[in-house]
């Protein structure tokens, strides 16, 4: 199997697992507990069904839209995820030319392994920093300075991950970061020769946007949930939220929003766009589905801030669901990583190709000029 031979989700998957040792690529599957959630995010999509107009004279439709801010060319972007070296030896630099490529945002993780400055670097497309509240708040000052004087287009604020969920595969895979060797990884390790090779002769894994400040996680074998356990502030409150809205003074967005109150009380504060996210079901098992709240959520602050559903997004028809039913646009996370460790830089454009394919053709057969023409008429519900 190659990246010539990927059409879906479920080909990049493949691909990865075929080339990833298998800490690593547990680490992106996974989910928290029982997986439930990890697996009710793409099955709530089959909840409804889309119910096209016809001769409607589409042509070629505009998937444009904006977001906080910024006009992108296509309503999906990349979800901030971390430790992006891990998958792939170009890691975020990868995935931020490829997204420059298509018009839309890259998302940088505050655990990345690129720092902000060299994104900043590498690619002039719209980018989007993902801010944790850690303990030391000069560290939290320090990222939001510095995604200012970078360039960067918007900030989202990650709410749901105070304490780390209970990601078992990481456990019974020996995950760290970064990777050290046990009895259970280290044949995967070695029969992955490649990857071990860029892995070793590429730049060091280092979390680049925060090792000046903490070598948990960059110098020495450590869990990932151990940095967030020792170095997120578990009492973090809605006066912290708002602070961040006030010291970045932009585009901002709340990533992590699940219940209406929760999503009233950011436009309050002045938020610009709520995420609706569980955190890709590796948080609370057990909890809703983004678009199982969409519906609910739209109703009480639609028109008032962005929503932006990240969670279980798999095709261009989840796209389409989504803003249908009062979404702004969609970002999605394990679909581009596996599509990153199947084929670096080309695996991120492919699959970015594949899904704008897929929604430009479903806009067309639903009879679509334009994402504004989507509405909750396009759904039924079974």
């Amino acid at each position: 199997m190659s990246l010539n031979n990927c059409y879906n989700f479920d080909d990049f998957r493949k691909l990865a697992k075929k080339k990833l040792p298998a800490p690593i690529f547990h680490y992106i599957d996974g989910g928290a507990d029982d997986e439930t959630t990890l697996r009710r995010n793409t099955d709530s999509f089959l909840n409804c069904d889309l119910v096209p107009n016809i001769l409607a004279s589409v042509g070629q439709p505009d998937l444009s839209t904006t977001v906080l801010g910024t006009k992108i060319d296509m309503p999906l972007f990349l979800s901030p995820t971390a430790m992006q070296r891990l998958y792939h030896h170009e890691g975020d630099k990868a995935s931020a030319r490829a997204a420059e490529k298509f018009g839309t945002f890259y998302s940088m993780s505050t655990m990345a392994t690129s720092s902000i400055e060299q994104i900043s670097n590498v690619s002039s497309g719209p980018k989007l920093f993902q801010l944790y509240i850690h303990k030391d708040q000069s560290l939290t000052d320090n990222l939001i300075d510095r995604c200012k004087s970078s360039g960067f287009k918007a900030l989202c604020l990650t709410v749901d991950t105070v304490v780390a969920g209970n990601r078992e595969r990481d456990h019974r895979w020996g995950f760290t970061t970064p990777p050290k060797l046990t009895l259970k990884s280290l044949l995967s390790f070695a029969t992955h020769p490649k990857w071990a090779i860029n892995y070793l002769l590429n730049e060091k894994f280092e979390l680049a946007n925060v090792s000046h400040f903490t070598k948990k996680g960059s110098s020495i074998a450590k869990g990932v949930m151990e940095y967030i356990n020792e170095q997120y502030d578990p009492a973090m409150s809605w006066k912290d939220a708002e602070y961040c809205v006030k010291r970045w003074g932009g585009p901002f967005a709340l990533k992590g929003v699940m219940s209406v109150e929760d999503a009233k009380r950011a436009v309050d504060i002045g938020a610009s766009a709520i995420m609706l996210s569980n955190h890709g079901g590796r948080q609370l098992d057990g909890s809703r589905a983004p678009f199982d709240q969409l519906p609910k959520i739209a109703e009480a602050v639609g028109g008032k801030i962005e929503i932006i559903i990240d969670g279980g997004i798999r095709r261009g028809t989840h796209v389409l669901k989504a803003l249908s039913m009062g979404a702004t646009a969609c970002s999605f996370g394990k679909g581009f990583l596996f599509a990153l460790g199947a084929g670096g830089q080309a695996g991120v454009e492919k699959i970015l190709k594949i899904m704008k394919d897929e929604i430009t053709r479903d806009m067309i057969l639903l009879g679509k000029k334009k994402i504004s023409d989507l509405n909750h008429t396009n759904i039924a519900y079974r």
